[in-house]
């Protein structure tokens, strides 16, 4: 028998073909590369900056927070001052600055907050306080809301970030022993 076998057919190759894949190609890895990423935000150290007593029994304690930022994403960013609350057993205790500042692209910095605490509010919670500073354990929150702007190409695009935190401290030594940091961003689109 004669099998007639047809020859196979041969595809001939297309420069628009190639560079419609290579496009394509191009704009994934853009769009992977590029997407927005949630910052990174961790409490280094805790320092004592201020510590007055005033009669009758007002209390009044300075910090430096010193917080590692991390910035992954591909664009530089420009953030407004915001103000983080710190919480001691669903209590506000006291609260920290962020100046307004900028941070360039795929970049780390340190920041060194100040933050007050409140005199009357650690009164109120003296015998928790106490009991934790003998156990050498203090469990404390932290939430912040920034808001700024991204440059993408020609255009800023808004955003604003969620942080919560939630810090064990040794408050003989004003260590960090844990820590829980969780950010959300949200990036606005007009």
């Amino acid at each position: 028998m004669d099998s007639a076998s047809s020859p196979p057919s041969r595809r001939r190759w297309s420069w628009g073909s190639a560079l419609a894949g290579a496009a394509t190609t191009v704009a994934a890895a853009a769009v992977a590369l590029c997407r927005p990423r949630d910052p990174r935000f961790e409490l280094i150290s805790i320092g004592l900056s201020t510590f007055h007593f005033r009669p009758p029994a007002a209390l009044d304690i300075g910090l430096t927070l010193t917080v590692h930022a991390t910035n992954p994403n591909v664009v530089p960013v420009r953030y407004g001052a915001s103000t983080v609350s710190i919480l001691y057993g669903g209590a506000h205790l006291g609260t920290a600055r962020l100046d307004a500042g900028e941070q360039p692209a795929t970049s780390c910095r340190l920041l060194h907050l100040p933050a007050r605490l409140d005199g009357v509010e650690l009164a109120h919670h003296a015998r928790a306080i106490l009991s934790d500073v003998a156990r050498r354990h203090m469990e404390l929150d932290a939430a912040v809301q920034i808001t700024g702007e991204a440059a993408v190409l020609l255009w800023s695009r808004r955003f604003s970030v969620r942080i919560d935190s939630h810090i064990v401290v040794d408050p003989v030594f004003l260590e960090v022993i844990e820590q829980d940091n969780r950010s959300e961003m949200q990036l606005y689109l007009t």
